[in-house]
């Protein structure tokens, strides 16, 4: 089902045929994110995913927004912390345009100045609606709270002084050092042809030159910390966690079935004591992010002031008690069978797979399959759930970050003290 191509410029080519659909999903991946950003330069990944869409020596903005639009296809981009992906999704007849678009947009970007000064109000403007947001906020300085001193602490988005300071000559160097081939993964799912579509995009992407860029990272050292940022809003919106896993870790599985234990969906163990047995909090789940040498593992909860301490409270009580008494055979079931669930949905989604495909690579440097995921899932037993626990899972090593009407820190850290 998959196929992979190296050129000799060092582009890779995946490819997953599914001749039942009738539409493609093509993704440009560069191999670089806000981790690989040193301090000053804090945004600029996000800044040039911006910027692509601004004009080339072929297309206006307006024409690169209305090139798929006018066949029904979309025309999207996105910066995490370790890549930037460009993306394009269009009935299969209309791959030939996709793929013309998204490279245009990667090798002929134009970099006028006028656009650049527009697009740094565009995401001035882009940070102040974040700020405003903050139960999205809140993860932000969780991650800051956590990785203090690192870049994979940093908001992808950067602040608006050093979006503000960023020259042309400063952005420019950057998409030269970083947008190379040997950086570059394009990824395809859909209904395609594997040696039409290498052809075809090897026609495109085979004179560019340039290795990938030399990567210089290091590990985050988590930190023991409590943040607190004001502001005046209605709730507290609270985040507490641990380091995680990256995603090639033997036991990555078990943390995720813990984690669907704890907060992943309604039936879980934080939402139904938490929220519907007590009424403390409207909102409340877990989540486990995986990076190259590095995980973040956080609960989250929306809560009135007062009710922060009895919830933190009971957010270690679940914790201790999955490491004292471990969890049922019902739970374990019906985790497994949430997660299997949720991994084959997501593949009746050409976006999804192309996504998984690239992501899969760049991280594990191959493609695993959904039955070799199953299968490990499968394999999870809930004594290994119990002692992981244990092991990593020690809420006096968690990190408390919170987001709302609350000016004393102190009390806080107090309050998780005792909840602790």
């Amino acid at each position: 089902m998959y196929q992979r191509v190296v050129l000799d410029n060092g582009v890779q080519i995946l490819t997953e045929d599914i001749p039942h659909v009738r539409s493609l999903a093509l993704g440009v991946w560069v191999d670089v994110g806000s981790r690989d950003e040193p301090e000053e330069l804090a945004g600029v990944s996000h800044f040039i995913e911006h910027l692509l869409f601004k004009g080339t020596g072929k297309r206006t903005a307006r024409q690169i927004a209305e090139a798929l639009d006018a066949v029904g296809g979309q025309l999207n981009a996105f910066t995490t912390k370790e890549f930037t992906c460009f993306y394009a999704r269009v009935m299969d007849e209309y791959f030939d345009l996709a793929l013309d678009v998204l490279a245009d947009m990667i090798f002929n970007p134009l970099f006028k100045p006028e656009d650049i000064d527009r697009e740094r109000n565009v995401i001035v403007e882009e940070i102040k609606m974040y700020e405003d947001t903050p139960d999205e906020l809140v993860h932000d300085v969780f991650a800051n709270t956590i990785w203090q001193g690192h870049s994979l602490g940093r908001p992808i988005i950067g602040n608006a002084e050093i979006i503000g300071g960023l020259s042309r000559e400063q952005i420019l160097a950057y998409f030269q050092e970083n947008y190379r081939p040997g950086n570059f993964l394009v990824a395809l799912a859909g209904n395609i042809d594997h040696q039409q579509a290498v052809e075809k995009i090897q026609k495109v992407f085979r004179d560019a030159n340039g290795q990938a860029s030399r990567r210089e990272q290091s590990r985050p050292v988590p930190q023991h910390l409590v943040t607190c940022r004001q502001k005046e809003t209605e709730q507290i919106h609270l985040c507490l966690g641990a380091p995680g896993l990256p995603l090639d870790h033997g036991q990555i599985y078990v943390f995720q079935i813990i984690n669907t234990i704890l907060g992943g969906g309604l039936s879980s163990r934080l939402f139904q004591e938490i929220r519907e047995n007590r009424g403390l909090v409207y909102s409340i789940y877990s989540y486990h992010s995986s990076y190259r040498d590095t995980g973040l593992f956080c609960v989250y909860a929306g809560l009135s002031k007062n009710n922060v301490a009895p919830v933190m409270e009971l957010v270690f009580n679940e914790i201790r008690n999955i490491q004292q008494n471990g969890i049922t055979d019902e739970e374990l079931r019906r985790a497994k069978d949430q997660m299997k669930g949720n991994l084959f949905l997501s593949l009746e989604n050409v976006s999804t797979r192309m996504s998984r495909l690239a992501k899969s690579q760049l991280y594990l440097g191959k493609v695993v399959p959904p039955e070799e995921v199953v299968e490990k899932i499968n394999q999870v037993t809930a004594e290994q759930i119990r002692e992981f626990a244990r092991t990593v899972l020690v809420p006096e090593t968690f990190a408390i970050a919170s987001v709302g009407p609350w000016d004393d820190c102190a009390a806080l850290h107090q309050a998780a003290g005792r909840a602790m």
